[in-house]
């Protein structure tokens, strides 16, 4: 039985372009879907879990750069944008946005399959962590404790998956949206009580915290040395 290694979403509206990727991600054992523009984009993603998406950034309605500002807070899946040599802007736009990579076009498949598998190793291998250092903190997800300052702190079901979501993107802004989804809250004040007792938890001093931080109107951070 074929072993694939990952689903991918190809999305560009220029169906060569589409074709090509797909058929070489394909001779390489990934499961490919493909999108013609941000709008489709976003329907299949409400419909599938994708390990990664290769984002063209000229498309005509909403550009590539708008699928990652309007995704960004929702998705937790690395993004490859696709960039014509000459959107120098565009893609350092795109990376500050979000994006783990880009690929000028024209590009080697060759080259797109080397960076996809070095995205998405690094992730699994992130993902495969189940204890974690940082400062003076250690976190054990499996034994759901944090030894601080000599001393063993329970962490619930909850602060678990947030923990595993957070540490798994280190430096990625979480909405207090895609966060209630995540533990099934749906009052955003009670995703604020519970970073505020994850805090206590971790932080030296809570109410100036070093690494769960508040990013005013997006939502929650966690900085690890």
């Amino acid at each position: 039985m074929k072993e694939f290694e990952a689903h991918i979403l190809v999305i560009d509206d220029d169906k060569g372009i589409r074709e090509l990727v797909k058929e070489y991600l394909d001779q390489n054992n990934f499961i490919t879907s493909t999108a013609i523009n941000a709008e489709d984009a976003t329907e299949k993603t409400k419909q599938i879990k994708f390990d990664l998406i290769i984002l063209d950034i000229m498309m005509p309605g909403k550009s590539g750069l708008d699928f990652l500002r309007e995704n960004k807070k929702i998705l937790d899946t690395p993004i490859i944008l696709l960039t014509a040599k000459g959107e120098t802007t565009d893609r350092i736009e795109g990376l500050e946005t979000g994006a783990d990579d880009y690929l000028p076009k024209p590009f080697e498949p060759k080259e797109l399959i080397l960076r996809i598998r070095n995205i998405l190793n690094k992730t699994n291998s992130i993902k495969d962590r189940r204890e974690i250092e940082f400062g003076s903190i250690k976190i054990n997800l499996n034994k759901m404790l944090i030894f601080k300052n000599n001393k063993q702190i329970k962490i619930n079901n909850t602060e678990k998956k947030i923990f595993e979501k957070m540490l798994n993107s280190p430096g990625k802004v979480f909405s207090r949206e895609s966060i209630g989804k995540l533990i099934k809250v749906d009052k955003e004040r009670s995703v604020d009580v519970i970073i505020t007792r994850l805090r206590k938890k971790i932080e030296d001093t809570p109410k100036n915290p070093k690494y769960l931080q508040t990013i005013r109107g997006e939502g929650y951070v966690l900085w690890i040395e």
